[in-house]
């Protein structure tokens, strides 16, 4: 595949920015920070109840249909062979996180805050490469920042504004294999917050100002109001809500962006495409039937991991064994969506930029 000129990338970019999805995700956010902003001025306390629902329908039912989508458009123009070498992996790096989750709930439960951090990270640095551009990001260096500053925001910006309600979840994470086995570093988490504070915000900081002195433009000031955005967003929205409703409305929305970008730009490959076909009969059939086993596939896997766990509702009621589970469930799934699906993919992953 030829590389687009200089040119041509920056008229691309200009066309992308201002994709809706962008602006929805965008907007979304700044809604929801204004709006629980307000409430917590106002010292209204919004249900826990309510939190884990919202938290529920958003990684559930909102969600989880786009990462299977994600996977779906990596594999469906690649060769067979490549498909089943790519599902085999998969499914290997499920086992081994189920692995070490049985083993050592603890480290589990930090690869799963790791695995969050990441997808948020290294997928929304993929989406300014392919929208707004990254030109005020000339180094490895810059690029890692940016990806730990808005992935960070994710999970380290709750533990500081949320404590007691992000410890509370954690602790349930980890009692899915050992109740009460977080408890002995609770003593730890009045050192770790301040910690966490300083650096998180140092390295927002750095993060800024590097894009700054580095040129500036209108990359870096769309990169810096965005992680602006995600340090007040997870800051002023309760932890379960902001996750529960950041990933549909950010993470997946703004993917929308990239993946209809570098439809536009790039196209072609369409000899192997799993939901091709000379009639629309055909087309709609073929979908339907990865839909069916897309989602065959990921409720053998849920059942599975719900079996492996000794004590799969951390011995709490419903609504938080429910979160609690699919917290770790989800970063199950999505460690290979991670490493598999993008570092090891490096041909067409699942956040492809040509």
């Amino acid at each position: 595949m030829s590389t687009p000129d200089l040119g041509t990338v920056r008229r691309w970019h200009r066309q992308a920015d201002a994709h809706p999805s962008l602006v929805l995700s965008r907007a979304a956010l700044v809604a929801l920070a204004i709006g629980f902003g307000f409430v917590g001025v106002a010292g209204i306390d919004v249900p826990l109840e309510a939190q884990m629902v919202v938290y529920l329908m958003g990684m559930v039912a909102l969600n989880l249909p786009h990462g299977g989508y994600e996977h779906f458009e990596n594999l469906r123009r690649r060769r067979p062979t490549f498909r089943w070498r790519y599902v085999a992996a998969y499914l290997g790096v499920i086992a081994g996180f189920v692995g070490l989750f049985l083993l050592a709930p603890v480290a589990g439960l930090a690869l799963a805050l790791c695995v969050a951090m990441a997808k948020g990270g290294i997928g929304g640095l993929h989406v300014m490469d392919a929208t707004t551009g990254t030109d005020h990001l000339e180094t490895c260096v810059q690029r890692a920042l940016a990806v730990a500053v808005r992935g960070g925001a994710v999970m380290l910006v709750p533990i500081v504004f949320w404590p007691e309600t992000f410890h509370a979840f954690s602790a349930l994470m980890v009692g899915l294999v050992d109740p009460g086995g977080l408890a002995p570093y609770a003593a730890f988490f009045d050192v770790t917050r301040p910690l966490i504070a300083g650096g998180y915000g140092l390295a927002l900081a750095t993060h800024v100002g590097l894009g700054y002195l580095r040129g500036g433009g209108r990359s870096w000031l769309v990169d810096a109001g965005e992680s602006l955005l995600l340090a007040a967003y997870f800051a002023a929205v309760p932890v379960l809500v902001a996750v529960g409703l950041y990933f549909p409305f950010w993470y997946s929305a703004r993917q929308v962006a990239r993946t209809q970008t570098v439809d536009d730009f790039d196209g072609g490959g369409e000899g192997w495409d799993l939901v091709g076909g000379e009639s629309a009969s055909t087309v709609a059939l073929r979908a339907w039937l990865v839909l069916i086993a897309g989602a065959l596939a990921t409720f053998s896997v849920l059942a599975a991991v719900y079996w492996a766990f000794p004590n799969p509702l951390a011995g709490s009621s419903l609504l938080p064994g429910a979160v609690a589970f699919w917290s770790v469930f989800i970063s199950i799934v999505a460690l290979p969506h991670v490493v598999v699906g993008s570092m090891l993919d490096r041909e067409r992953g699942i956040w492809y930029v040509p």
